[in-house]
């Protein structure tokens, strides 16, 4: 349905070592942006197997080896991310990196221990970035649970905006309305980016209709986009209490997150060492030594009558299962965690609440950072957020100097590109929802959401 808006500029030589769940997803978006991908593995299997799949080279090897980084070519490379199943190892495969090539290093760290010295790790070892995939998934199952009807939650502007994604329900007052309606009649201090029906997304115009079933993208501030979801009839208070499936990283980032924000946790782990060690981690939180997967025991526990159920087991088909369960007989708020299947089709059809993606959420936040190095200013890109099974993206841009060749022009007098909308522009801490009128000044942060992918600097919103 969309057009992909193709980039002439030069990639990045980037190697990546360790070829799992997030390793492949980098591959994937990397190699599909232009860049020049090595890869490096203990398991020559994957890499016959990647390398078969993508135009990229290959060497099986360990990444923390000098002699082969010196074979991937790490002298003349821009970046290396070491996204192993080892923080030790990926630490250590960016330390060898930096003191043999000029290369910007990005390791993904998940151990508790040290992702509290992550500014300390970062500085010391002169890393771009370090990236923990379930401390950033415990961030967003937060963001959702402070919410609990909205399905997606992400925050831009350091927490000043945020992008919403909610299912129009039977009945509801948005049912028949057409986007103008809806800026006229609620409020203009919200913009609606994007909608999916049917398997189609659309980036509306004013008059586009809104139907029951609907999955509803709108950006706004904080407070303007409580004031709205409580004016079309939704619950907008936090849970009260959590269930968590799973005592691994996961669930204790996540319950760490919600004690914080005065959400009584129950974890249920089968491990009961594993279960000893959260109760001196989490003294807060009710930790129960079971089988999470036994029904008798999630009954006895309070399943029925629990806020929220989050499956964190590490295993997606015990997670699908736990929360089609969950759903069958209680109320709660779902959150399914998907670490690997990759049948989103599927997915999409099965009833899970909220779905959050891991291996996407880093390779996000990695991607970003690439298109940033590719423009033609350094960190010209803020965040950057797929939606949509990556058909559409939201991104966050700061205006410098050196691009800020659309500055101070009027929207409306600008030749934008088709399927595009400027969501937001945030300037000296202030949400500006824009009309035509409005216009971008130099040090502003910029929001785009766009069904063009790959853009990488704040110009390629023209045409």
């Amino acid at each position: 349905m969309f057009h992909i808006n193709s980039q002439t500029t030069k990639g990045l030589r980037i190697i990546i070592v360790g070829c799992g769940k997030v390793g492949k997803t980098l591959i994937e978006q990397l190699s599909r942006e232009g860049h020049d991908i090595i890869i490096i593995d203990h398991d020559s299997a994957k890499i016959e197997e990647i390398t078969n799949m993508y135009d990229i080279m290959g060497i099986t090897g360990n990444g923390a080896s000098y002699s082969v980084q010196k074979e991937a070519g790490i002298e003349t490379a821009d970046l290396i991310i070491a996204v192993t199943d080892s923080d030790e190892l990926n630490l250590l495969t960016c330390t060898i990196a930096k003191q043999v090539g000029n290369c910007a290093a990005i390791a993904r760290v998940r151990t508790p221990d040290y992702s509290k010295e992550v500014g300390y790790l970062r500085e010391k070892l002169g890393l771009a970035m370090i990236i923990n995939p379930e401390l950033e998934a415990a961030k967003e199952a937060a963001r959702i649970l402070y919410l609990p009807t909205a399905l997606e939650v992400s925050t831009f502007a350091h927490g000043q905006a945020e992008l919403i994604k909610f299912k129009v329900p039977e009945d509801n007052i948005l049912d028949g309305m057409t986007i103008a309606h809806l800026g006229g009649k609620f409020t203009n201090n919200l913009l609606v980016c994007a909608i999916e029906r049917d398997g189609e997304v659309y980036i509306p115009s004013g008059n586009f209709q809104i139907q029951k079933g609907d999955i509803f993208s709108f950006v706004s501030t904080p407070k303007s986009a409580r004031r709205f979801l409580k004016t079309i009839g939704f619950n907008t208070k936090q849970v009260r209490n959590s269930m968590i499936i799973g005592g691994g990283k996961a669930a204790y980032y996540l319950a760490d997150q919600l004690i914080r924000m005065g959400i009584d946790v129950k974890i249920i782990e089968s491990d009961r060492k594993r279960c000893e060690e959260l109760s001196v981690l989490l003294p807060e939180a009710v930790i129960i030594n079971g089988d999470g997967t036994n029904q008798d025991l999630l009954k006895e526990e309070g399943i029925e009558t629990i806020e929220s159920f989050i499956p964190l087991t590490g295993i997606d088909e015990e997670n699908i299962m736990l929360t089609l369960h969950a759903k069958s007989v209680s109320n709660a708020k779902v959150i399914t965690k998907i670490n690997r299947i990759t049948f989103s089709d599927v997915i999409s059809q099965l009833d899970l609440g909220s779905v959050i993606y891991p291996k996407y959420i880093t390779s996000e936040a990695i991607v970003a950072y690439v298109r940033a190095r590719t423009a033609s200013i350094d960190s010209n890109i803020e965040t950057l957020y797929h939606m949509f099974d990556q058909r559409v993206e939201a991104i966050e841009f700061r205006v410098y100097e050196e691009n800020s060749r659309l500055a101070n022009i009027p929207f409306k007098d600008l030749a934008l590109k088709d399927k595009l909308l400027v969501a937001f522009i945030c300037r000296n801490g202030s949400i500006i929802i824009p009309g035509g009128q409005d216009y971008i000044q130099v040090g502003d942060a910029v929001m785009i959401v766009t069904a063009h992918t790959g853009f990488r600097d704040i110009l390629d919103i023209l045409r």
